[in-house]
């Protein structure tokens, strides 16, 4: 074998050389080094003939009698490699930011027998697109933003004069624009002959035909293709709703810049295709060899071996032990076990060779159960936030876990792991929120640094001395519900539906983070199937099932019975596709059975990295590599924007030692005029929206930014030349991916109103983490922030917070007539409304008058989100924020459009908004839970633990009544209120402290 192991293998001598491959790999995962081992069929054998000549046997159709090896020994050899593979795999490795060697280094079979299949996946999903219309290759490389159906929202409605628009046409290369009132229900191609009739009325063109030309979105590579009518691409109604005039360009469909898919062809190709692997299917000598581990009543054991590379103060150390859990969605499946503890060697090693007996039969162990392992320490001396105080000991002595590490009890295809494993720990993060000593949630990959890190040494118990153990297949499931159906059966509760259906409606109405008890998830998961079956019952199950499909998850948590198992995943053979927030929470750390979670990918299908984190890089870099491999022809793009991001972090590093400001200025425009920097820029599509094309960089508009990490402001020439600049802020040292979550979470927010008739003008910028504590930003234009306002129209920073007039005053400025005013003040409300109902829900903290914005046009805006979840900052003890949310007398006085009076119309109509804004939000309770929970183990410092979800409960108080929820918003409404003069108090120190001006 490649590996070095020579493995004696009994084989029919008609056999193929294929099928003798395949039962050599089955037998070579029972040996040594066999993570060494690809795919098979990135090998070939060879061997010495009966004519002494050395010959590879590329034919793997061939049957062993008449090849006829001298002293019947294969040589297992790999296939050689081609340049063009080479070069791809060097391309990948500097785009993923992780050379693909080190997942070789990794001698993980699981590992490898993912990058192989998903290789031949990215073959087949390219040769599928080579053969991909003209039209449909524009659609998958620009696929059209639409909305989900032509029915308008009613905000859109109210922006049309019976039933038209006003829509701007231009055509490329000219300076020719035409101004047409079309229907909102015209399609583009019907558009398009309007659009040529009147050229060729008034430029007397002729011979051009619709079918030739698409429409494009002035200033963005967006395109209006399908047959759809044109309101309901989103780039009209977002341009109504901002009450701009839509501008399309008339383009060439040869002026289209569509990749053609490209697709790595070599004289291997041939070979590998008619050697591939089956992994679907058993050999004839595999077949009969596998159990069911259903039929395993002996308690799950494992044996402790060794640990080795142990760093500890053996002076401080008393002792160390292993301390194991078995878990499954975060839930403890058996009372935990743990070794003896002994002392370690001065070269960090400890021996014990000790069994540990779960309190578990291995019939009863799920599929995605994972095996939970620490080392941990007795010492005198505490370390870190997660140590304990030993009790019982004369002498005070502490409990300190040292390294974790987890690993799934049954493997990649479905074997229950046996035999010895080494596994590669992590050390535990200081600041790591959870008093847990296991670490459930973390991941299941050993660490990749396996050259230096601690490891420990299994060996899991073999059940069986010749078969293998497999977890059944879906078909043996469903075939044992079936069986036990009968039984199963709840017929009290069947013979009165109106009982049945009343259960099931009161679960739908729990939180999503409530569980539900055993007794009502076995009438629930008992009842449901047979309902749906029965002849004489089907018009209840079938409503059932329609009426509380959204109830689904609450019947997948954690089973432990094959009965129970099999029963739920009949279930969900039956239940209707769930909506995308129903179906977000199955994905979370709670739902890990594989057919739960297949089951809920099939529901998302229909819907539209962080490679520094040793932890997921090996998952995330898997993924990044079959990607390329299916889209060569994107990776050209990709590799662009990460020169180009790579040049603006150089860029940033250099002007940071240059404090002077117009220094700086000076630097950063000269630096940028270089000839690798403009190389590197041209025609690079912007990473915060590939709808744009950057042309050049506009030099002389680019600076550095007076805060504390001196981020860059780069301006870019569109490549449209009818379309605008493209501004984004570079920033380096602060990490955006908190950031990142509450935008998008704004954006979700924002969604849900609009979907209830509710546009409250918010505005979720851009924002995207590139790489660790590196990022991107949208810049907003046309925006001011509130300690510059108050700075501007205030005599004094002392009192400038206080004087309730200046945000009005500058409102005035610039709105000039009553109309825009009162168009500005009514944005301003809207907008208001909407960011103060979203920071309170969401616990957004560190709230002053430099991280809110306002607009020219009165559009109110939250930027920099550090803190969130209740994460309230504090100075001397003392909590710094003492509101719900922001509700300063300035705003009020810009609400009420100057007026005095307390109870004028204008912020009862602001306050009703609030309240409707807020009662949407909790009607979408579930979504908001489940988006949050299912970034727990992404590793963000204030969203690391099943607790920082509380404060969502807290805020969307879904435990209580509509009106008592109502109530209860109104109280913090008047609290916000009541105590303004704080927040004006916190913004004048900070506006004497800060000097932000941009």
């Amino acid at each position: 074998m490649p590996n070095g192991v020579i493995i004696p293998l009994d084989a029919n001598r008609n056999a193929t050389l294929q099928e003798i491959k395949e039962d050599l790999w089955e037998e070579a995962s029972k040996f040594p080094l066999h993570g060494m081992l690809h795919d098979s069929s990135s090998y070939v054998f060879a061997c010495i003939t009966s004519m002494a000549e050395n010959e590879e046997l590329l034919d793997e159709t061939r049957r062993l009698c008449d090849v006829r090896p001298f002293c019947s020994i294969l040589r297992v050899i790999e296939r050689k490699g081609d340049t063009a593979e080479q070069t791809l795999n060097t391309q990948i490795s500097n785009l993923i930011g992780k050379g693909l060697h080190e997942f070789d280094s990794l001698k993980n079979t699981e590992v490898n027998d993912f990058r192989w299949k998903m290789k031949m996946l990215g073959d087949e999903v390219a040769r599928s697109r080579q053969t991909k219309s003209w039209i449909e290759k524009v659609m998958y490389q620009f696929p059209p933003r639409l909305a989900k159906s032509p029915d308008l929202p009613q905000s859109v409605m109210t922006r049309l004069r019976d039933g038209n628009f006003v829509l701007m046409t231009k055509f490329e290369n000219t300076e020719t624009s035409f101004t047409f009132n079309i229907s909102y229900t015209m399609t583009p191609l019907q558009l398009l002959r309007i659009i040529l009739n009147k050229k060729t009325i008034m430029l007397n063109s002729q011979g051009e035909r619709p079918e030739d030309f698409v429409l494009k979105v002035c200033g963005r590579e967006e395109y209006f293709v399908g047959d759809y009518p044109i309101i309901q691409y989103l780039y009209i109604q977002e341009t109504l709703l901002s009450d701009g005039v839509p501008t399309l360009v008339t383009v060439s469909c040869e002026g289209v810049p569509v990749d053609v898919p490209t697709l790595r062809e070599n004289s291997d190709d041939s070979d590998m295709k008619r050697t591939r692997s089956s992994f679907s299917t058993l050999t004839l000598r595999k077949k009969g060899k596998h159990m069911s581990s259903w039929n395993i009543q002996d308690p799950f054991t494992f044996r402790v071996c060794a640990i080795s590379r142990l760093n500890c103060d053996v002076n401080r150390t008393v002792e160390v032990g292993v301390h194991a859990g078995l878990f499954h969605g975060g839930k403890s499946l058996s009372e935990s076990q743990k070794t003896t503890e002994k002392q370690v060697s001065k070269e960090g090693s400890c021996e014990w060779e000790e069994d540990l007996t779960f309190d578990l039969k291995v019939c009863n162990i799920p599929r995605m159960a994972r095996l939970c392992l620490v080392v941990y320490e007795i010492s005198k001396t505490a370390k870190g936030v997660k140590s304990r105080r030993l009790k019982d000991t004369k002498q005070e002595l502490y409990i300190n876990p040292l390294v974790w590490v987890n690993t799934t009890v049954y493997d990649f295809k479905n074997q229950l792991k046996t035999g010895a494993m080494t596994l590669y720990m992590w050390r535990y993060v200081e600041d790591i929120q959870t008093d847990d000593l296991l670490h459930p949630l973390g991941t299941v990959v050993s660490n990749p640094n396996v050259q230096h890190t601690i490891t420990l040494t299994l060996t899991f118990h073999r059940y069986h001395l010749e078969r293998t153990v497999m977890y059944p297949s879906l078909e043996r499931v469903l075939q044992f519900a079936a069986a036990n159906s009968e039984t199963s059966l709840d017929a009290p509760l069947v013979n009165q539906p109106n009982l049945y259906l009343e259960l099931l409606l009161s679960m739908q109405e729990k939180d999503p983070l409530h569980e539900l008890h055993e007794q009502e998830r076995l009438r629930g998961n008992s009842t449901t199937p047979e309902v749906a079956q029965a002849s004489s019952r089907k018009s209840l199950g079938t409503f059932g099932l329609c009426l509380c499909g959204s109830i689904c998850p609450k019947f997948c948590s954690p089973l432990l019975a094959g009965c129970k198992v099999s029963e739920v995943t009949a279930l969900l053979q039956k239940w209707p596709k769930l909506p995308v927030e129903k179906a977000l929470e199955l994905l979370d750390y709670a739902y890990a059975d594989q057919f739960v979670r297949s089951f809920a990918v099939r529901c998302l299908q229909d819907a539209r990295s962080e490679m520094q984190v040793a932890s997921v890089s090996v998952r995330f870099g898997l993924i990044l590599e079959a990607y390329c491999r299916g889209s060569q022809e994107h990776m050209k793009g990709l590799a662009k924007q990460v020169t180009c991001l790579e040049k603006l972090k150089a860029t940033g590093e250099m002007v940071r030692t240059r404090k002077d400001k117009d220094k700086a200025r000076s630097f950063i425009q000269e630096h940028l005029e270089e000839k690798h920097i403009e190389e590197s820029f041209f025609k690079m599509l912007n990473p915060l929206n590939p709808s744009f094309r950057c042309k050049s960089v506009r030099t002389e508009k680019c600076r550095v930014m007076d805060s504390k990490m001196r981020p860059l402001w780069i301006v870019f020439e569109n490549d449209d030349p009818y379309g605008d600049d493209i501004f984004i802020i570079f920033k380096n040292g602060d990490d955006l991916r908190q950031d990142m979550l509450t935008l998008q979470m704004i954006r979700i927010m924002d969604k849900l109103w609009k979907n209830e008739g509710l546009d409250l003008k918010m505005n979720p910028y851009g924002c995207i983490s590139t790489e660790h504590r590196v990022g991107l930003i949208e810049v907003v234009l046309n925006a001011e922030t509130i300690a510059n306002i108050q700075k501007e129209k205030g005599m004094f920073s002392a009192t400038s917070a206080f004087r309730k007039g200046s945000l009005l005053a500058w409102l005035k400025e610039s709105n000039k007539t009553d109309a825009e005013l009162n168009k500005a003040i009514e944005d301003f409300t809207l907008s208001c409304a909407g960011y103060s109902v979203a920071t309170y829900v969401l616990g957004v903290a560190d709230r002053h008058s430099d991280n809110i914005m306002v607009k020219r046009t009165g559009q109110l805006f939250h930027i920099d989100f550090g803190h969130i979840l209740g994460h309230f900052k504090e100075k001397f003890g003392f909590r710094r924020e003492r509101v719900p949310f922001v509700l300063t007398h300035d705003f009020v006085h810009v609400i009420n459009k100057g007026q005095t009076r307390k109870e004028a119309v204008e912020f009862q109509l602001f306050q009703e908004r609030c309240e409707q804004a807020f009662l949407i939000l909790r009607k979408h309770g579930s979504l908001i839970l489940s988006l949050f929970a299912m970034m727990i183990s992404t590793g963000l410092p204030e969203l690391s633990s099943e607790k920082d979800l509380n404060y969502l409960r807290d805020t969307l108080v879904l435990e209580m009544t509509q009106e008592d929820a109502l109530t209860h918003f109104r109280s913090k409404f008047d609290e916000a209120l009541g105590n303004s003069w704080k927040t004006s108090l916190n913004w004048a120190t900070h506006n004497m402290s800060k000097n932000n001006t941009i």
